[in-house]
């Protein structure tokens, strides 16, 4: 999931703009309302069935065989699913509306209870770890159902030396919803509630919006929205160090107690990926950024006329760019075709997102910014939210959540327990399918102009992906050490770790106006999930690779495609990149994918006048 830049305007602005009638959530597959006697049904089956689990099994699974430890798998497994339905329904409904207090009450409601009614299942996965190494072997070697299970186990294990007694593990899952949740819903609903007064406007505007306009043409109206954007993140600055200082208090003491040897291992962890690869690929990204983001953006200076470029400048358009929009039917068309050259069936599983309900493409007031694609539970299907304004990259966008969205549906047969994919595995999906409509769109440039335009787009999305995301792992990287080391930061002591990464990352062709500094306080991913951001560098590295792969006409390609994106969080990275003679683990490997963004700057200086 990414945040790209949108502007929010209210959905008869939309119509005006004549982007077409776009789609809104129907989320009555899930449930038809908040009061709907089906999720009363679900709620009081869930309280149930987490009582009667922990009344059955607890205690008890080390002695169970083979078929036993089965049934109690497909049990757990449900109570997931029936949570997950819950939960997935009242967090799409809030993020339709964040500012709204009834839909964020129902949210949190429902939270609260589905934390109470889960806190006896706590015993689970500490029992679980607890089974002899033996007996947990041939538990899951006794035949195929419940070996399939094993992968889910394996990573549960993986957490053995770092669980802490039931009675701490009961504790932190109690007190879950008062602390980083609590945090991070004051995050989203302060960032959904500040509004911008930009130089020039009739309105003062949302994040979003004004956001969106520093990607707009005129440069005077690039430069007054980041000094919109500067001035009130510099007002409440306070409030997001004192978000970020706590949370990465909270964190450091959750580590502290589970032995963690790292801020950045439990993250490694849960994705199922050695610390030495996430540095591997750190290192290669770092070591290119002269010959990646500085050459690129030395380039875009002379484009412009500049001698510096000023950061409101990063992602404007270039001179000879053609502003339009892009109508919401044209953009289905350029995605969907872009996935049938691929493979029909591509097509054919993103054509419900589109009929049935499942996109929520306007912008609205209260709306969350961004975009995502939520898988929900394995028994209904995804949802993917976007805030669609015509844009070219709002284009991209859209192919990249519909990536994830059908790699969630392909995933959905794996289950409950084991569709989930890790997040460096996550973006796989989503960053091919930004490919495969990248090269379509190129395959129909009519001119050189357009060309350049789309392979100078490109390059400043690899750019964000990759440059960017890696330096924002440099800078939770510092600001988790740092309040460690320091203690309490101060918003200067944050502001001074944002600028030493930005500095190195975007190189000598810009310059850095005052009130930049603050610019990391709006970044989502540093609260909700840290350490999150590499995954996007991981999934475009990966991507790139494979793509390569693609071009020199590997036999079954697509057949391999659809069976890695099939196995979910089945298997491990590198059983899944085997078949196509990848290996994540070889240095060599993150060099390859980074050489195509080079290979692409290549393109565009050879294309200087």
């Amino acid at each position: 999931m990414r945040r790209p830049f949108a502007r929010p305007v209210f959905d008869a602005d939309i119509s005006a703009g004549g982007l077409g009638q776009l789609p809104d959530w129907d989320l009555t597959d899930l449930y038809a309302a908040p009061d709907a006697p089906e999720l009363k049904r679900d709620m009081d089956w869930l309280g149930k069935a987490c009582a009667d689990f922990a009344a059955t099994y607890q205690g008890k699974l080390a002695s169970l065989d083979a078929d036993a430890m089965l049934a109690c798998i497909r049990a757990y497994e449900r109570i997931e699913t029936i949570a997950g339905r819950i939960m997935s329904y009242a967090g799409l409904r809030y993020y339709q509306n964040t500012v709204d207090a009834a839909r964020a009450k129902f949210m949190s409601d429902c939270q609260d209870k589905v934390t109470d009614f889960t806190t006896p299942l706590v015993f689970f996965s500490l029992e679980f770890n607890r089974i002899e190494d033996d007996a947990y072997d041939a538990l899951f070697g006794a035949n195929a159902e419940i070996g399939r299970y094993k992968p889910v186990f394996d990573r549960m294990r993986a957490l053995k030396p770092h669980q802490l007694s039931d009675e701490l593990e009961r504790f932190l899952h109690d007190q879950s919803t008062v602390g980083a949740s609590a945090w991070n819903k004051l995050f989203d609903e302060t960032m959904a509630a500040l509004t911008f007064t930009v130089a020039g406007e009739e309105e003062p505007l949302s994040l979003e919006a004004t956001l969106n306009l520093l990607s707009e043409q005129e440069r005077p109206r690039r430069e007054a929205a980041a000094r919109a954007l500067a001035q009130v993140f510099g007002e409440n600055v306070k409030l997001f160090a004192r978000v970020h200082n706590t949370l990465a208090k909270e964190k450091e003491i959750e580590d502290r107690w589970r032995k963690m040897p790292t801020p950045q291992h439990a993250r490694h962890l849960s994705n199922h990926v050695e610390p030495e690869v996430v540095e591997a690929l750190r290192a290669a990204v770092t070591a290119a950024y002269p010959r990646l983001s500085h050459r690129y953006y030395r380039l875009k200076a002379r484009w412009m006329g500049l001698d510096k470029l000023q950061v409101w400048d990063r992602n404007a358009p270039l001179p000879i760019e053609v502003s339009r929009a892009v109508k919401w039917d044209e953009a289905r068309e350029t995605v969907m075709g872009a996935y049938a050259d691929f493979a029909p069936e591509m097509a054919k599983l993103a054509e419900p997102f589109f009929d049935k309900g499942w996109i929520d493409a306007g912008v609205k007031p209260g709306k969350a910014p961004g975009a995502f694609a939520h898988p929900t539970v394995t028994e209904v299907h995804p949802y993917v939210m976007l805030n669609y304004l015509g844009k070219p990259r709002d284009v991209m966008t859209l192919a990249h959540e519909l990536g994830h969205g059908v790699h969630q549906v392909l995933a959905a047969g794996q289950g409950e327990l084991l569709s989930s994919t890790p997040l460096t595995l996550a973006e796989t999906a989503s960053v091919f399918g930004e490919m495969l409509t990248f090269r379509r769109l190129l395959a129909n440039a009519k001119d050189a102009k357009e060309k350049k335009t789309l392979l100078a787009g490109k390059v400043e999305d690899m750019i964000n992906t990759v440059v960017r995301q890696i330096a924002f792992y440099d800078f939770e990287c510092k600001l988790h050490a740092a309040r460690r080391e320091q203690g309490e930061l101060t918003p200067d002591d944050i502001n001074a770790l944002w600028m030493s990464v930005q500095g190195e990352s975007l190189g000598d062709a810009f310059e850095f106006m005052e009130g930049y500094e603050t610019f990391w306080s709006y970044i989502p991913h540093f609260v909700h999930s840290p350490f999150y951001v590499y995954a996007y560098a991981f999934g475009d590295g990966l991507v790139n690779a494979l793509y390569a792969v693609y071009e020199e006409g590997l036999p079954g390609f697509e057949d391999k495609y659809f069976e890695m994106l099939k196995a979910g969080g089945s298997k491990h990275h590198k059983e899944l990149l085997a078949p196509f003679g990848l290996d994540a683990t070889d240095p060599k490997f993150w060099d390859k994918g980074l050489g195509m963004i080079a290979g692409l700057i290549d393109e565009l200086e050879a294309m200087e006048d």
